[in-house]
């Protein structure tokens, strides 16, 4: 299934099925998933921490930055998911403020660049193969989480941002968000590899 297809009619359309949504997002959470095993867990910390042509962050500082809202929205997706399960919910409606951030993030609609928040600002100096492992655990739980949702309700359950409790998404946008951040910090990450020789990565 082609993930940013899906998501476009997504987009499109006023409601989808929530089994549906959790299905394409989980096909996404998984080849972030292969990547970061397949790919990056097999670089030198010299290249994970190697700086992009230009000075922009390297591979280590945007699964950094990643990781820093994954420490958040993990933990509050678990436990809304457990408070509220056994309500699950048929179908999946976008927030308009969800809406704005989910296609702010997305790589495909929005070239503009976004200053990080305070708190999701990598370290100067990383240890690249720690951030790693940390990401592939994250992207473990992000799947788990998936997969526990379908017995939820992705409209009802509301989940606050990072940078205000006083706002919140629905489940279903946050899980989008959450992402479609990640698609594009990775696709970041990956022009980065560029400079990788004899590896078989291009």
């Amino acid at each position: 299934m082609d993930f940013d297809a899906t998501c476009t009619k997504i987009r499109n359309m006023n409601a989808v099925s929530a089994n549906k949504l959790l299905n394409t997002l989980e096909l996404r959470v998984d080849d972030h998933l292969q990547k970061a095993i397949a790919i990056y867990q097999n670089l030198s910390d010299v290249h994970l921490n190697q700086p992009a042509a230009g000075g922009g962050w390297s591979i280590a500082s945007c699964l950094e930055h990643l990781n820093s809202y994954g420490d958040y929205y993990l933990g509050e997706i678990s436990r809304a998911i457990q408070k509220y399960a056994g309500e699950p919910g048929t179908t999946a409606r976008r927030g308009w403020l969800g809406n704005y951030f989910i296609q702010m993030m997305d790589p495909d609609l929005s070239v503009k660049k976004y200053k990080a928040f305070k708190g999701h600002f990598p370290a100067e100096h990383l240890d690249g193969h720690l951030v790693v492992t940390r990401f592939i655990e994250q992207q473990h739980e992000l799947l788990d989480l998936l997969r526990r949702a379908a017995g939820a309700d992705l409209n009802r359950i509301s989940i606050p941002i990072s940078l205000t409790r006083f706002v919140r998404l629905k489940m279903g946008d946050t899980f989008e968000f959450i992402i479609m951040h990640n698609e594009r910090h990775i696709r970041q990450a990956d022009r980065n590899l560029n400079g990788v020789t004899g590896r078989g990565l291009l």
